[in-house]
């Protein structure tokens, strides 16, 4: 059975910056990369038309550094870049995390492979090798939890059986993410290795260097590094508070988050946004408000829990002063696209902001579906999470809730030492770990892919763990050594059994099945604009195409997937207006603003139906605008009518007012590209808003 691929030009989802693709899970067959499933024979074009989205923007870079006459050209092309955006010169090594497109691009050329190695089959190869370092970190950790390798061969198996749930590679090879959650899944083994109880003072200090590579390599290769990493800082916030680390460990978590974050703001020659960023706000001020309060956990329950809240409350304070006089110092605006969704998606009042709302209509940033749960549950994964979970849980709210002995105070003992042995805390971060990101993952689908890969190794920890199944067996009044070890070693053989007889002969199955490209459209147009159009022409059009654009052509764009910039995203809302209810005379002042020289419209957007009304592109144009949407349904009484019919179905009749400004040069079943015209016949005032 033959599979056919969209393509860039043929969206299933919204033209956003969420880099996502949507899946349908309708059906148990795997989407393999295209790219590595390709004839050898296949010219490079369709094998870079299976970039889709932001991956083709971030392998455009691999690609132009490749091509350079050397790396020093390279690297200046890249800190000097005036073709990702029209009329402007960025510093992509700052804008964009793409040290890795960088370091690969350098191997390659270094190493003695071009004579037997294509460059995108070492760029694949290398991606689908860091998604085996991931495995070999889930197997690490639950080995470490459990003190049973089988645990850690459970954790991998289970990766690969829920690789739908647990990894995106195999349908977008290069999303920041599929080369960042290998090295936070490293950070985390790391991690519990360094709350291990008896550590000598060597092993303290490499695994610190352990926790701060792994920590800098997650940051620098991926641009939400700062939310993920903010999770984490609470999770050592919420172990602190429960005196479940000494004060040394939590002091070193900390400072190794902040000097990851440091030394990849000095790789991005500055990046403002990373010191603007709301975990090293926590940071400061976590440490601050400990610094200052003594007795914090003295005291009976009641009162430690207040003195708790009250902490609480003062750290959160402060965290926002720092970061609101941060922000303001560094005059920083381009993370606030992203509060305003969080704002929207507290339901903390409705929004009619174009980049909020480009993400509340997707998919990917929506609620987890149920459907994730029935999946999980069938490879068997679910059931002994929930089960590991309940019981931990448990066992750490009676932990948290004990008092100190004051023997334990008196004899010198730290308070995380006396609690950790009611509690281990490796195994209580690895609980809060997978607690904070769960609900994270719930809130938030795209997020899925931290919580479920290490939900594997706390399932596997659940089932070959000594603790757990003493716990049980203890409750049973059954318990014995020999009893033990019995059921820790054959509940984990049995459970694998059971999975090699119901999933063995589907997975060979799919990894037998050739898949073909076929998109006819797009690489029409991109042979088109190869061959057709100068190679400094200025190409207008979705985000999402001009990432593909970038990459098989190498024109120069006016906008671009990767939206962390507050003039960006106002850019692409302006070139948006060809979907829009709009005058000719005012798209022709937008894009000629921008230098465009050519603008791409698409049908998949122009006449859009796999969205909601309320959420296709053109909805949210139009709301923006404060024009009432087309279609069946309520608007909001405020909403007018547009004067102007809408610019991408009205310029297809070819009339008069927009002959004058555009001509039509290329067209297809999918697309049609106009040519913007430098002079236009009738005098017209530029639109407010364009850039």
């Amino acid at each position: 059975m033959h599979g056919k691929w969209k393509s860039l030009g043929k969206p299933s989802s919204q033209h956003t910056h969420t880099h996502t693709h949507t899946h349908t899970h309708t059906h148990t067959q795997t989407l393999l990369p295209v790219s590595l499933l390709l004839p050898r024979f296949m010219s490079e074009m369709e094998r870079e038309i299976s970039f889709r989205t932001e991956c083709g923007l971030y392998y455009s870079y691999y690609k132009q550094m490749l091509q350079a006459p050397s790396i020093q050209e390279g690297l200046s092309e890249l800190i000097h870049d005036n073709l990702t955006e029209s009329k402007r010169t960025i510093n992509l090594l700052q804008r964009m995390n793409i040290y890795q497109e960088v370091f690969l691009s350098v191997l390659y050329r270094l190493l003695p492979i071009q004579s037997y190695l294509e460059p995108v089959y070492f760029y694949i190869y290398t991606v689908f090798s860091l998604q085996a370092v991931y495995v070999i970190a889930l197997y690490l950790t639950a080995w470490l939890l459990s003190g049973s390798w089988l645990a850690g061969t459970l954790s991998g198996v289970w990766y690969l059986l829920n690789r739908v749930d647990t990894t995106r590679v195999e349908f977008t090879i290069s999303l920041r993410e599929n080369w960042s959650l290998p090295f936070l899944a490293l950070q985390v083994t790391a991690i519990t290795c360094y709350l291990r109880p008896q550590l000598t003072a060597l092993q303290q200090k490499v695994l610190v260097w352990l926790m701060y590579v792994t920590t800098f390599c997650f940051c620098l290769t991926w641009q939400f590094n700062q939310f993920i990493l903010l999770v984490q800082a609470l999770v050592i916030f919420t172990l602190d508070c429960g005196d479940f680390l000494t004060g040394t460990q939590v002091t070193t978590m900390y400072l190794v988050q902040v000097f990851g974050l440091l030394s990849v703001w000095l790789l991005q020659f500055c990046n403002s946004m990373i010191l603007g960023s709301l975990v090293l706000s926590f940071i400061v001020a976590a440490l601050f408000i400990r610094h200052c309060q003594s007795g914090l956990k003295t005291g009976s329950p009641l009162v430690r829990l207040a003195k708790l809240l009250l902490h609480s409350a003062m750290v959160l304070l402060l965290t926002v002063t720092i970061n609101y006089l941060a922000k303001k110092a560094l005059q920083l605006r381009s993370d606030e696209h992203i509060f305003k969704f969080i704002k929207s998606k507290l339901a903390l009042g409705l929004t009619r902001d174009f980049d909020a709302s480009l993400y509340l209509c997707e998919e990917a940033f929506g609620r987890l579906p149920l459907d994730t749960l029935e999946r999980l549950g069938g490879t068997l994964l679910l059931y002994p999470y929930v089960l590991t979970l309940l019981l931990l849980s448990a066992m750490l709210a009676a932990a948290a809730f004990t008092p100190l002995h004051v023997e334990g105070r008196t004899s010198g003992k730290g308070g995380g030492e006396e609690r950790a042995a009611a509690f281990r805390p490796d195994v209580a971060y690895n609980l809060l770990h997978t607690l904070f990101y769960g609900l994270l993952a719930f809130s938030t689908m795209r997020m899925k892919y931290i919580w479920t890969g290490h939900m594997c190794a706390v399932a596997a920890y659940g089932v070959c763990g000594k603790e757990l199944w003493t716990l049980l067996l203890n409750t049973l009044r059954c318990n014995s050594r020999v009893l033990l070890r019995l059921v820790r070693y054959a509940v984990p053989l049995l459970v694998m059994g059971c999975l090699y007889y119901k999933f063995w002969p589907k997975l060979m199955e799919e990894l037998s099945e050739l898949r073909e490209f076929f998109d006819p459209d797009t690489v029409e147009l991109m042979t088109w604009i190869s061959t057709k159009t100068p190679k400094r022409a200025v190409f207008a059009g979705s985000m999402q195409l001009l990432a593909g654009i970038k990459l098989c052509t190498g024109r120069v764009l006016t906008n671009h997937p990767h939206y962390e910039d507050k003039d960006l995203r106002e850019r692409t809302k302006q070139v948006y207006q060809v979907y829009a209810r709009r005058s000719p005379e005012e798209v022709h002042s937008i894009l000629r603003a921008i230098g465009a020289d050519y603008v791409v419209l698409e049908n998949s957007i122009c006449y859009e139906k796999r969205h909601s009304r309320g959420c296709r592109l053109r909805d949210l144009l139009d709301q923006a605008n404060g024009h009432i949407m087309d279609g069946p349904g309520e608007n909001d009484p405020d909403l007018v009518p547009a004067s102007h019919p809408r610019f991408c179905e009205a310029i297809k009749t070819e009339t008069e007012a927009y002959g004058a400004l555009f001509t039509r040069t290329f067209q297809n079943k999918t697309f049609h590209v106009y040519r913007v015209k430098k002079k236009s016949k009738k005098s017209s005032k530029e639109p407010s808003g364009a850039q």
